[in-house]
């Protein structure tokens, strides 16, 4: 399945780099007052309405360039290193000018996830974007997803991953992917084509607020039903994906584990589908 054309909002820049001045700060003044191109950086006194946020497990050979890229964006990086058992922890420590958290174990995407949002929520930011460490995402489209976001609007962007259906994609990516959107429809999620891209804006205080139960994979699927329950509006942008046939790219994604984990989270959320909606359309007056 392609990206959903309805669901997808075109950035304000042209889709080929970064053009215009970002505007990141609630009071709509600049943080960067010239055009440029990603990884021309420039800084403020004053903290930026958005923040990158980016779980690692076990990723050695990928981390450092993935934090260099984001580190690039002239944003603030929280880097969440997940109870890693190899090198990755040297790789994280090679790159300047970036907050790192840690797990003492592995905790799950999920948990990983909260700890960034939460330090980044304690620096200022309203918005974190978070994109995973193993080099499929280009960080340059985090603009993107900054560029979908309204005046004063509050909003989840998911970086809808292009060419998906490729016969190059894993087996288990493009089935867990078509799994996963059909479920969060039927939980009551919106109705995205791209449920599993870790590609994502989130508002910061409201998923603090909205309490998720997943800690792991399933985290990123209760988020966006959760997100449309308490109607804030789900949208996507189209991003690339590095998907490199014979390449080295690590998955920690277990398919057997992952998805019987996901099947519980999906049972839940089926089940208090109704209860939501009696207290959201049977409420007295």
């Amino acid at each position: 399945m392609a990206c959903l054309r309805g669901s997808c909002s075109r950035p304000r820049g042209k889709w080929g780099g970064w053009h215009g001045s970002m505007k990141p700060f609630p009071s709509g003044k600049p943080s960067c007052s010239r055009p440029g191109i990603p990884g021309e950086a420039c800084h403020e006194t004053r903290p930026s309405r958005f923040a990158l946020v980016i779980p690692v497990y076990n990723h050695p050979n990928t981390v450092g360039k993935v934090l260099r890229d984001a580190r690039a964006l002239g944003l603030p990086v929280f880097v969440v290193n997940d109870g890693s058992t190899d090198r990755t922890g040297e790789g994280i420590r090679e790159v300047e000018g970036i907050t790192v958290l840690s797990h003492s174990v592995n905790r799950g995407k999920g948990a990983a996830l909260l700890t960034g949002v939460t330090a980044a929520a304690a620096s200022g930011a309203d918005y974190a974007i978070t994109l995973d460490a193993d080099g499929q995402h280009d960080s340059a489209h985090a603009l993107r997803l900054m560029e979908a976001v309204g005046p004063g609007e509050r909003v989840m962007i998911v970086g809808c991953r292009e060419g998906m259906d490729e016969p190059s994609i894993p087996w288990t990516s493009r089935f867990g992917r078509k799994f996963s959107n059909f479920w969060v429809r039927v939980t009551g999620g919106p109705w995205i084509s791209d449920s599993q891209s870790g590609f994502r804006l989130y508002p910061i205080p409201e998923v603090l607020q909205w309490k998720a139960r997943a800690r792991r994979f399933a985290f990123e699927v209760e988020i966006l039903v959760l997100a449309t329950r308490k109607g804030v509006p789900v949208r996507e942008v189209p991003v690339s994906v590095d998907y490199r046939p014979g390449g080295k790219r690590i998955s920690h994604f277990r398919p057997f584990v992952d998805f019987w984990r996901n099947t519980g989270t999906f049972t839940r959320l089926f089940l208090t589908r109704p209860v939501h909606f009696l207290s959201r359309y049977l409420k007295p007056g």
